[in-house]
């Protein structure tokens, strides 16, 4: 295997490209960087495409059975110099593998909630820490999935990946818009629930969660629009009582997705059933 020095290699051009969403979009691909990230993209080893390593930074023998993993799905590995890994890493000090996947996404019409499934539906979040975050929150709590609609940032962004420490190799994801979402609620069966800020919301708290379930977001700055509001089937928000008079999506979508967890299992403990 012929290791790799120049930068200006053009198979390394084509996937410092997928630091861009545009790029993204048009080819299908992204670029997963880190031991542990690489890990977790191997639970779908059908969707790498290629594994890049640099062998100075390589000390683990983890990393060990990730390249046996590929080696055995006949995925290509390409070696590369530390300064070559450089100009593709987005860390200060990179752990020395990164891989190449396919998007996998889901068809709304494909998403059935049913039993305790829980969905997180996203209106227009724009910042792709905060959907890392979520991802990496909805995964802890057992989640299904989460709807992303209209103007989402993408959950392939390196930053998302990083933030949802894997978790978004995990979860259903799809992408559509409110006009879809609207048809597709109409069939579905899982309860449809905002958490907004308008009077008449009831306390999240207070709230009594069923299943299956829909919870809807809004965007950082302006919340759930008029329409996805009208759609839910029950609206509810969160109390502050300091100077401040909101959270960050990501810390009020933990909130509600940690109360809905917790009302299951104490539903599961008054039932004698196990965790």
């Amino acid at each position: 295997m012929t290791l790799i020095t120049s930068p200006a290699n053009p198979r390394l051009k084509e996937i410092r490209k997928l630091h861009d969403r545009k790029h993204r979009a048009e080819t299908g691909l992204a670029w997963v960087e880190g031991l542990r990230a690489c890990g977790d993209a191997f639970s779908h080893p059908e969707n790498i495409r290629q594994v890049i390593v640099c062998p100075d930074n390589l000390h683990s023998s983890f990393a060990d059975e990730l390249l046996e993993k590929a080696v055995s799905h006949s995925i290509e590995i390409l070696e590369v110099s530390r300064e070559a890994y450089a100009t593709l890493s987005g860390k200060e000090n990179p752990q020395g593998m990164g891989v190449v996947i396919r998007q996998s996404w889901c068809e709304l019409a494909d998403i059935r909630p049913a039993g305790n499934d829980l969905y997180v539906a996203l209106d227009r979040v724009a910042d792709p820490g905060n959907l890392g975050t979520i991802l990496r929150t909805l995964d802890a709590c057992g989640g299904r999935g989460v709807i992303l609609l209209d103007q989402c940032t993408d959950p392939y962004d390196p930053t998302a990946i990083r933030a949802s420490t894997g978790a978004v190799f995990h979860l259903e994801l799809v992408h559509t818009d409110t006009d879809h979402f609207s048809v597709w609620k109409k069939d579905t069966k899982g309860i449809l629930l905002g958490a907004v800020a308008v009077p008449g919301a009831k306390d999240y708290h207070s709230y009594r969660y069923t299943s299956p379930l829909i919870l809807m977001m809004g965007s950082e700055r302006e919340g759930l629009t008029p329409a996805l509001t009208g759609l839910c089937d029950g609206l509810v928000s969160i109390p502050m009582i300091g100077h401040v008079d909101s959270l960050n999506l990501a810390e009020a979508t933990a909130v509600m997705l940690y109360e809905i967890f917790n009302q299951r299992r104490e539903n599961r403990h008054t039932k004698g059933d196990a965790l």
